[in-house]
């Protein structure tokens, strides 16, 4: 077939089209040919200016992040409309904020970047790590610095809204008034619990449930497997290191030790020139150090005196050494102080130093029987990687070429273990392991009977698995679910139990009976609500809330509201006075949290009506493709 293409190159049609290619870059020029190939249309177009797809689908991958980096059971159209919502805002914002002649300086941009914690290493802002950081990205230094731009300005725009707003008198009373109302009232609940055990649950009664629900009680399909597992720390257990091979590495590591011992100096340096001979140095020197001895602080005395102003700004330090960082002249000196210890003057081809030592890591290695047993661990570790890649393809070919697992256990020396029965929600162990369960129940392994791939469980073990038994889906005989059903019934005629003795309390209430004999007869009591607000916490939030939906009683009576709980219980609630909220009344925390509550809705109902005004006073044009990209 190449020769073909090859032959028919040199013909009369490929002449042909290849005149035709030329004709159209002459009379159109060669962006008419390969701008139409590579230019798509845009998603959708502000005030004329262009939002690509690319713009929206990266505007989609950052919703997805901030959601938690998984958009698994979202709708995708969903997430382009919000993403394509967001863009259209930002953009008319940004075009707003240009006409109005705002903007961010370049100062104010760069101060951003170097107190970025992201783009710090040690607290100090590293440029070669910002600049790593934001190619990491996607960005480079300058459009970094332009989304930046981007964003501070878009932030400017908000605050103002934000900032901008307040809250009146009016509005904050109106607003306490509701949130900080309380009610007076009194409740009764009615539980479930014992009171029908003197009524027995028939065989007849459990064997009717059983036949009008047997949707409930279908036994879902299970199997059980065989199954062998590869693991690696098994297989440290079967490694004998060379005799000495310990030692030796013992040996290696305390020579790296001891020759990585590093310390930590400060200095004042007389720098000395033609404005200071080495002479005159020296005496500056020596009366530093009398300085110092009577108490004064080196870092001061650094930044009054020493002629290296980086250093001096950092208190004198100039770092680490390990032994060579430093002139020579220093290292010797080093070598002679202690932690906190102030050399004689040092003359080295800078000048004279005061040189003081400020950290010493130099340690002594463990000895040997101290860390034999971690060295044998990490020399078998090597090994054992080797070992096991070796053995996990082994396990991943037999697993392919035998009909059961007895060769895989008996060539990998693995005992074949057998599991419970378990269903596709799993078990305990190892078949909670969502892979494990996917291979129990996949056609290869439930009907076709064959071993499954080698299951890699992480990085430190693997399963092969296949068919045990195979449990299908069926209905729970009765007498395995009559303790269900029992439990069930039992809870039912409670229920019953407890709203016949609801409908006769109320009924006793609304014809004004006494209800001390109900009450000591059923053993209930009323239990008092004094002032209680919304945020109450210490009443079931059920009842608060039913209580708060009452309207404010009239001549003197009472509001009553009667609900079943979530957990059967029966209440009964009469509501006898409401006192409105009063700001002034309020904690000064409170009036503050009110306050800052409300100017923050207004700012964000101002921000949002001012974006509607944008949007409608502009032209905005969404194309349907960006929408829904499942039609193309």
């Amino acid at each position: 077939m190449l020769q073909d293409i090859r032959d028919n190159s040199q013909g009369v049609i490929a002449k042909v089209i290849i005149g035709l290619i030329v004709a159209i870059f002459v009379l159109f020029g060669a962006e008419s040919l390969i701008g139409g190939l590579t230019q798509a249309p845009g998603a959708a177009e502000v005030n004329g200016e262009e939002i690509s797809d690319f713009q929206l689908q990266q505007g989609v991958q950052e919703l997805i992040s901030s959601i938690g980096g998984s958009a698994e059971g979202i709708d995708q159209s969903l997430l382009e409309q919000i993403a394509m919502n967001q863009l259209v805002e930002e953009t008319l914002l940004r075009q707003s904020a240009e006409r109005g002649a705002l903007g961010i300086s370049a100062a104010r941009i760069d101060r951003a970047i170097i107190e970025n914690p992201n783009f710090q290493v040690g607290g100090r802002f590293d440029p070669e790590f910002a600049v790593r950081t934001m190619n990491s990205q996607g960005f480079s230094v300058q459009s970094y610095k332009d989304a930046l731009a981007r964003q501070m300005l878009l932030s400017q725009i908000v605050n103002a809204y934000s900032s901008s707003a307040f809250a009146t008198t009016e509005e904050l009373q109106s607003l306490a008034a509701l949130n900080a109302q309380a009610r007076d009232f009194r409740y009764l609940t009615i539980t479930p619990g014992t009171r029908t055990l003197a009524e027995p649950i028939t065989d007849e009664q459990i064997a009717t449930y059983y036949a009008e629900n047997t949707a409930d009680f279908v036994r879902p399909e299970s199997v059980s497997i065989d199954y062998v597992i590869l693991e690696k720390t098994a297989l440290a257990d079967s490694i004998a290191l060379e005799e000495g091979a310990v030692l030796a590495q013992y040996e290696l590591e305390k020579s790296q030790f001891e020759g990585s011992a590093e310390k930590r100096a400060s200095h004042i340096l007389f720098e000395t020139g033609p404005s200071l001979t080495v002479d005159e140095a020296q005496a500056a020197a020596e009366l530093a150090i009398q300085r110092l001895n009577s108490g004064e602080d080196f870092g001061a005395l650094a930044l009054e005196l020493s002629s290296d102003q980086i250093s001096a700004e950092e208190g004198g330090d100039i770092g680490f050494s390990d032994g060579s960082a430093f002139p020579e002249e220093i290292e010797e000196a080093l070598i002679a102080l202690s932690v906190g210890e102030i050399s004689a003057p040092v003359q080295t081809d800078f000048g004279v130093h005061v040189v003081q030592l400020t950290e010493d890591n130099t340690a002594v290695f463990q000895d040997f029987a101290e860390v034999e047993a971690r060295i044998e661990r990490d020399l078998k570790s090597a090994e054992v990687e080797q070992l096991y890649a070796g053995a996990l393809s082994d396990l991943s070919n037999l697993a392919f070429e035998s009909s059961d697992l007895s060769r895989l256990s008996e060539e990998l020396n693995l005992p074949i273990l057998t599991s419970g029965s378990f269903d596709r929600s799993g078990g305990g162990g190892l078949l909670s392991e969502q892979a494990v369960i996917d291979a129990a129940f996949s056609d290869e392994v439930m009907l076709d009977g064959n071993n499954s791939d080698a299951i890699e469980l992480g990085t430190d073990r693997a399963v092969v698995l296949r068919l045990n038994t195979l449990t299908p889906e069926g209905v729970y005989p009765l007498e395995e679910v009559e303790p269900r059903i029992a439990v069930a019934l039992r809870s039912q005629m409670e229920r019953d139990a407890v709203a016949a003795l609801g409908d006769e309390l109320v009924s006793l209430l609304e014809q004004g009976e006494d209800l001390s004999d109900f009450l000591a007869n059923n053993e209930l009591s009323w239990r008092e609500g004094d002032a209680v607000r919304r945020s109450q916490s210490a009443i079931n939030r059920e009842i608060v809330e039913a209580v708060f939906a009452l309207p404010t009683p009239t001549n003197d009576g009472v509001e009553r509201a009667e609900l079943s709980l979530a957990n059967g219980t029966f209440v009964v609630a009469e509501l006898s006075n409401v006192v409105e909220g009063d700001f002034e009344a309020l904690s000064e925390a409170e009036r503050d949290a009110m306050r800052a509550s409300v100017v923050r809705d207004g700012g964000s109902n101002e921000l949002r009506a001012f974006v509607a005004n944008l949007r409608e006073s502009g032209s905005v044009v969404i194309n349907e493709f960006a929408a829904d990209e499942s039609e193309f």
